[in-house]
């Protein structure tokens, strides 16, 4: 059966993954490969939407301190731990230096 024709995200998706299993000398054998994988993918994704969300709380990306309009700022990460079907997964917690920032993603997701 023919695969359905992809979205242009999922192609660029597709392609990501062939080039990151390729030039990481990475071959799947088994589930707990895939979970390997999927545990990386959403770490990345993850942390990556952790700091999206910090920089609406900011006001500023983290870059772009010229437009920062307040005294409070980026102080690094904090590691947490999820645990999900996929395995335990270290993530990146950004940190503000007032500790006014509360991530709402981590508190309001849930990982089969």
């Amino acid at each position: 059966m023919a695969r359905r024709k992809d979205s242009p995200q999922k192609a660029a998706m597709r392609e990501m993954m062939r080039d990151y299993l390729k030039n990481n000398d990475i071959s799947i054998k088994d589930g707990t490969d895939v979970n390997s994988i999927m545990r990386d993918m959403m770490s990345v994704i993850l942390e990556g939407a952790l700091d999206e969300e910090l920089d609406e709380e900011l006001g500023y990306s983290k870059y772009d301190y010229r437009n920062k309009e307040t005294d409070n700022s980026r102080n690094g990460h904090s590691s947490k731990t999820m645990h999900t079907s996929y395995g335990d997964m270290d993530v990146a917690i950004p940190r503000d230096r007032n500790g006014d920032y509360e991530p709402q993603l981590i508190k309001n997701i849930r990982i089969p």
